[in-house]
């Protein structure tokens, strides 16, 4: 039978192949854009940073995100885990940059940054032989968390971003919210075959068209960008080292490290790759690796996205192929502000509905590896009760702990990591090491 894409693309692919892994990595940025921009955006706001220093913080930070990412898809025997996982600046290391920004400097951040990357690259072999701590009923309650935990933040962006505001959940938000929800239940329902997989950038493509009929669009963003800008290494001034500042950074890489963990199980269950030491350890030098480049040309840590773990899920399209393109473009529009731009015009509720159902997708998942667990042991119910109950609610009112020390509000304020803590620890308590065939069971 004659087919009419002939022509191979770079990866010999066909360029009807090449275009649909384009449009899917499309899809992937957009679902990691808003978060990926949220971390500078905050860290420079919060130390009052001028228009010219946000414009590079927000280049540099979407250029080093497809930088990371590629680092992770790209394999070989030192870094890479090989999954199809998008890496974006870490979000609980907002308040202890700008606290270190605040008090030593933004010197000191990016020298906190560094030393941290140098960690995390030096502690990746150790770190990988953990993996018994991390068995289905661990990494099914944590993956769980992370979804639900997740789902608030995109509620609020469904109501308009901020639930302060006059106009919060007014009619045209909940409108465009709930298209946009719609349009992706629609597609995902009774699409077939590759516009199926596309379900999420229909929607917010959809909602976009709409929220530009109601006036909604707002495209003072790309007015005001550049058309170029280049990366340029110690923008912010020479890095400096203080000892307390490195030790800050370094539990938030360990934080990271964890939120990590899940996300590669998750993606390994999806995909059915098997995540061992070796894979593990590659991903974490990987991570390092970014971390460390991410001091050095001004931009923050970086951790697996887990609403690409959900986009992987729901599309069903499994490979690396449409995350390569995803980081080319992440790149490409790191030096092409103006175009990068084009993508904050999506307006909050639309980007609320589409986080919601992928946020959804990653509980989804999490439940999926739970349903593995021998529930006929009592204890196991305990483990998943108690872990699930201290990630959501200490999450929600992290004020419970505010007399305790900055140390212990640090971890006790991050849903995902106590819920990660509870697990392994009440784990190890009431189960202890197992091997890995009766982990696979556990």
């Amino acid at each position: 039978m004659e087919r009419n894409e002939t022509a191979k693309g770079p990866v010999g692919q066909t360029e009807t192949e090449n275009g649909k892994s384009a449009i899917l990595g499309l899809q992937h940025l957009l679902a990691m854009y808003a978060g990926a921009v949220a971390v500078p955006l905050l860290i420079g706001t919060g130390l009052n940073f001028n228009s010219e220093q946000m414009t590079y913080l927000i280049s540099i930070d979407i250029f080093m995100c497809g930088i990371a990412t590629l680092l992770q898809l790209t394999v070989n025997k030192f870094f890479g885990i090989g999954l199809p996982v998008v890496l974006g600046c870490a979000i609980q290391a907002v308040a202890p940059l700008i606290m270190i920004g605040s008090d030593k400097g933004v010197g000191a951040i990016y020298g906190s940054i560094i030393a941290s990357g140098i960690f995390v690259v030096l502690v990746s072999g150790i770190f990988s032989k953990i993996k018994k701590l991390f068995p289905p009923l661990v990494t099914g309650t944590v993956i769980t968390v992370i979804g639900l935990t997740l789902i608030p933040v995109a509620v609020e962006k469904m109501g308009g971003g901020v639930a302060t505001d006059p106009s919060f959940g007014n009619g045209t938000n909940l409108l465009l919210a709930f298209v946009t929800i719609g349009l992706i239940i629609i597609i995902q329902v009774w699409a077939k075959g590759f516009i199926k997989s596309i379900a999420v950038l229909v929607g917010l493509v959809g909602g976009t068209i709409l929220a530009a009929v109601l006036g909604q669009v707002d495209l003072a963003p790309v007015g005001q960008a550049t058309w170029f800008h280049f990366p340029q290494p110690f923008y912010f001034g020479t890095p400096t080292f203080d000892i307390s500042s490195i030790l800050l950074m370094i539990i938030i890489s360990i934080v990271s490290m964890v939120e990590s963990t899940g996300v590669y199980f998750a993606l390994g269950d999806i995909t059915g790759k098997h995540i061992g030491e070796e894979e593990l350890k590659k991903g974490y030098r990987a991570e390092g690796l970014a971390v460390i480049l991410g001091g050095i040309f001004n931009t923050f840590p970086y951790t697996g996205f887990s609403q690409n773990v959900g986009l992987v899920q729901l599309s069903g399209i499994k490979t690396r192929r449409p995350i390569y393109y995803s980081a080319f473009f992440l790149v490409a529009l790191g030096l092409l502000p103006k175009v990068g731009a084009i993508a904050q015009i999506i307006p909050e509720p639309v980007l609320g509905g589409g986080m919601l159902v992928m946020f959804g997708m990653v509980a989804v998942q999490g439940m999926k590896m739970l349903s593995k667990v021998d529930y006929n042991n009592d204890k196991n119910l305990l483990i998943i009760a108690v872990s699930i109950g201290f990630g959501l609610g200490f999450n929600m009112i992290p004020t419970l702990f505010q007399q305790m020390p900055e140390t212990v509000r640090m971890f006790t304020g991050n849903g995902i990591v106590m819920s990660s803590l509870t697990a392994i620890i009440l784990n190890l308590l009431f189960n202890g090491l197992k091997s890995e065939e009766q982990t696979d069971r556990l």
